[in-house]
C-alpha cells in the first residue's frame, strides 16, 4: 500500500521547487531489502511536527492530557528510509537583519559544542537497515547571510530557494552530510504557519544529484508565548535561547528521519516530536531562567529527545 510524504521538497540545479507530495511504498525496502510491514499503515510525518505552545503541547513545568504525556506512551517504528550515519555538519543561513543580535554567537556556540555530547548521543539509538547508527559527530560547517532576498514573508518555496541560492552561489558547500538551517530575524514570517502551527520544520530534496537536508527555524522573539518555554533565557536572549531548543529538535529529526521515511511513530511523530516541550530536570540560572544542559561554556534549555531503547523508549536528556 502506498503512502504520501507531504512536505518533501524537491531541489533542482535551477533552485528548489515545491513537489507537494511524492509517493512512497513501504514494501520497497531500502538498499539492503529490509522491510517493516508492521509499520506500513503509520501516518507519515510532514516535518512540521514541533507544535506551538497552547496548541497541544504544554509550556515548561506543565503537562496536558492531550500533550506529550500521551505521545510518549507509544514506541517509534523504522520505515526503511536512510538515516545520517556519516559525520554531520550544520550550516546556518542568517536571513534578514541580525545586526547586534547575540543569537549569531549563541547558536554558533551551540553548533560547535553539541558533537559527542550525551544529549546528541541519544540519536545513536537509531540505525539504518544495516544496523549502522546515526553519527555522534555533528559539527559547525559555516554560515552565510541573506539580506531579505525574498522579502519578509516567506513561503516554503521561498525558504527552499534561499537554501539553493546559497549553495549554487558558492556561499555554502553542497554537502550531502549537511543540514542547512534558514534562521530568520524577528521581522520575518513564514507564511505556512510560523507562530500559529509550528516553530520550525525540516525536509529534504535533491540538488545536482545530492540529497540536501534543510530546515526553517524562525526567531521565537516574534511570538515568544508560542515558541518559547520561558520569556527569559539562560543566555540573556529569550528569542535565541528558544531557537536553540527548536534548532536541536529539527537537527535530531533530520538526522534520524532526513527524508521523512525512516523513524516515526504511528501518529507521524518523529523522535523530537514525541518529547516536544518537555525538559526533564531543570536548574535555575543567575537571571532566574531555567536550563537543563550545559554545552561548552553555555547553559541551554533544550527539549528532551526520544531514546529508542528499552521495550518502548522514553524521553531523555542523555545517553547512555
Amino acid at each position: 500500500m502506498k503512502r504520501f510524504l507531504c512536505g518533501l521538497g524537491v531541489l533542482s540545479v535551477l533552485g528548489l521547487m515545491a513537489a507537494g507530495c511524492t509517493a512512497s511504498d513501504p514494501s520497497d525496502g531500502d538498499e539492503d531489502g529490509v522491510t517493516n510491514e508492521a509499520a506500513a499503515d503509520d501516518l507519515a510525518p510532514t516535518g512540521k511536527g514541533l507544535r506551538i505552545i497552547g496548541n497541544d503541547e504544554a509550556p515548561l513545568g506543565q503537562s496536558k492530557a492531550n500533550g506529550p504525556a500521551n505521545l510518549v506512551q507509544a514506541g517509534i517504528n523504522y520505515h526503511n528510509g536512510p538515516v545520517m550515519t556519516n559525520p554531520i555538519k550544520l550550516y546556518y543561513i542568517w536571513y534578514g537583519n541580525w545586526s547586534g543580535n547575540s543569537a549569531t554567537t549563541i547558536l554558533t556556540d551551540l553548533a560547535n559544542s553539541i558533537s559527542g555530547s550525551p544529549y546528541w548521543k541519544i540519536n545513536s539509538t537509531y540505525t539504518n537497515g544495516s544496523n549502522t547508527p546515526v553519527s555522534t559527530t555533528i559539527t559547525y560547517g559555516g554560515s552565510t547571510n541573506d539580506n531579505y532576498s525574498k522579502g519578509t514573508s516567506l513561503s516554503d518555496n521561498a525558504i527552499a530557494s534561499i537554501v539553493s541560492t546559497a549553495i549554487n552561489g558558492g556561499k555554502l558547500p553542497l554537502d550531502g552530510n549537511g543540514i542547512y538551517f534558514v534562521l530568520t530575524s524577528q521581522d520575518v514570517n513564514a507564511t505556512s504557519g510560523f507562530c500559529t502551527q509550528y516553530c520550525g520544520w525540516h525536509t529534504a530534496g535533491t540538488l545536482s544529484g545530492t540529497t540536501v537536508k534543510y530546515s526553517f527555524v524562525g526567531n521565537a522573539a516574534r511570538c515568544i508565548n508560542s515558541c518559547a518555554a520561558q520569556t527569559t533565557g539562560p543566555n540573556g536572549n529569550a528569542g535565541a535561547d528558544a531557537m536553540a531548543s527548536i534548532l536541536m529538535h529539527e537537527a535530531e529529526e533530520a538526522a534520524t528521519d532526513p527524508n521523512l521515511n525512516a523513524w516515526y511513530d504511528p501518529s507521524g511523530a518523529e523522535n523530537g516530536d514525541k518529547c516536544a516541550w518537555t525538559f526533564g530536570t531543570t536548574s535555575t540560572a543567575a537571571n532566574g531562567s531555567k536550563y537543563n544542559v550545559t554545552l561548552g561554556s553555555r547553559n541551554y534549555l533544550i527539549q528532551q529527545n526520544w531514546a529508542n531503547v528499552g521495550p518502548s523508549g522514553s524521553c531523555k536528556m542523555s545517553y547512555p
